[in-house]
């Protein structure tokens, strides 16, 4: 008779620490999205083009391309707690000084030094999610932390526009300096290392050299060198990235200028949109536990997002009243696919290189997310809403072939 060993169950401490990793990079999604939100207040009030507030926009944005990586290796190095802890105190403090900025030029300054160090954030929550939880549980874990792009999002939605429009940039970029300060503090105080790599070495014999010797190894395993999988993953996300960013980027500023609402409804719906898509996020995740593979629903929204993206171009073009209805559903399938990949890229990097794979993984779609606001801003200003929508959509119909098969996944966590 066959027994079956039960999943390994998980523990207390990995939902606390999942919990402050999704804060935490709420907490520094809040600083990166809140200039996209100061776009309505730019363009229309103070007479700066769509192209230039959407490169103010991106600022943060570049800001994290230039550090992900060496925040990804400085996790593997010295684990996740103190990179997050710390890397949310330097974006607090750079939110500090972009409230006291006098002029765009040392507001943009602060906006860049705050981008580097929130990057920190991103980089090591998703390598401290995946050593917490075990691979019947990762799809699961990782769309809930990938939650907190969305929620940042939501967040900065409903509070940036409107304060701005009260009372001034400085007084909305508050926000995002109050919730990095505060979960600097607590993941500090609450977050711990994922106990998985440090056990396996304990394992093979002897504290010390038992443990130098099996990081050694997980390092010299290079998975960019044994498959192209890791390689077209990146691709994928790159090019799904492109509809993710031009709709958080332009859909406040569209349904304002183009569809007729005010700021505070527009905030509203984008914040909506974005917790629906968060909510995609986990089922998406969830899927992906039950079929066992992260590749293959990953192909399935890559098709969604081009084809609800069509959808949006043609209903804006014909002025038909269920755009906002559309645009909820072009927001929740944009935002679906980064909890796929990052699953995928862990799982396939391993231990020793999970860190730095996933530094790279954020890199390629924050390269890309920098280039989105002036560029797709610079289209809108030539020819318009629903032709941008129809290109964007070209983005992810090419990301579908791109997307690597499922018989090449492997788990080395």
């Amino acid at each position: 008779m066959t027994i079956t060993a039960a999943p390994p169950t998980v523990s207390a401490r990995a939902w606390v620490v999942l919990a402050l990793g999704v804060a935490a990079q709420t907490a520094g999604t809040v600083f990166v999205s809140a200039p996209a939100f100061l776009i309505p207040l730019l363009h229309t009030e103070r007479g700066l083009s769509l192209a230039q507030a959407g490169l103010l926009a991106a600022i943060p944005t570049f800001g994290m391309v230039l550090t992900l990586i060496l925040w990804g290796a400085l996790a593997d190095r010295i684990g996740e707690k103190w990179v997050i802890a710390g890397g949310l105190l330097l974006t607090a403090l750079a939110a500090g000084g972009a409230i006291l900025a006098d002029g765009y030029l040392m507001l943009g300054l602060f906006l860049l030094l705050g981008g580097m160090a929130s990057a920190s954030t991103n980089s090591a929550s998703g390598r401290i999610v995946v050593g917490w939880f075990p691979k019947h549980k990762r799809g699961l874990a990782m769309g809930i932390r990938q939650m907190s792009q969305p929620l940042g999002v939501t967040v900065a939605a409903v509070t940036i526009p409107v304060i701005a429009a009260d009372a001034g940039v400085g007084a909305a970029l508050l926000v995002p300096f109050a919730l990095t300060a505060v979960l600097a503090v607590a993941c500090a105080l609450g977050l711990a290392n994922p106990p998985r790599v440090a056990t396996r070495a304990a394992a093979a014999g002897g504290a010390g050299g038992a443990r130098a010797a099996g990081t050694t190894a997980a390092r010299a395993h290079n998975p960019y060198r044994s498959s192209w999988f890791l390689w077209r993953i990146h691709a994928a996300s790159v090019l799904l990235v492109v509809p993710q960013f031009t709709i958080s980027t332009f859909g406040l500023v569209w349904l304002v200028s183009d569809q007729g609402w005010d700021a505070l409804a527009a905030g509203v719906l984008v914040g909506a949109a974005q917790f629906v898509g968060a909510l995609g996020r986990i089922v998406i995740g969830v899927v992906s536990d039950r079929v066992g593979s992260r590749v293959r629903p990953l192909r399935w929204v890559a098709v969604s997002v081009a084809s609800v993206l069509l959808v949006l171009a043609a209903v804006d073009a014909a002025h038909w009243g269920v755009a906002a209805v559309v645009f909820v559903l072009a927001t929740t399938c944009t935002v679906a696919p980064n909890g796929l990949a990052f699953t995928s890229v862990a799982e396939m990097a391993g231990p020793g290189w999970s860190g730095k794979a996933l530094g790279v993984q954020n890199t390629g779609q924050f390269i890309a997310a920098s280039l989105v606001g002036p560029l797709m801003g610079a289209l809108i200003g030539v020819v318009g809403y629903p032709l941008t929508f129809a290109v964007a959509a070209v983005f992810p119909a090419l990301a579908v072939p791109v997307v690597p098969r499922a018989h090449a996944e492997h788990d080395h966590l």
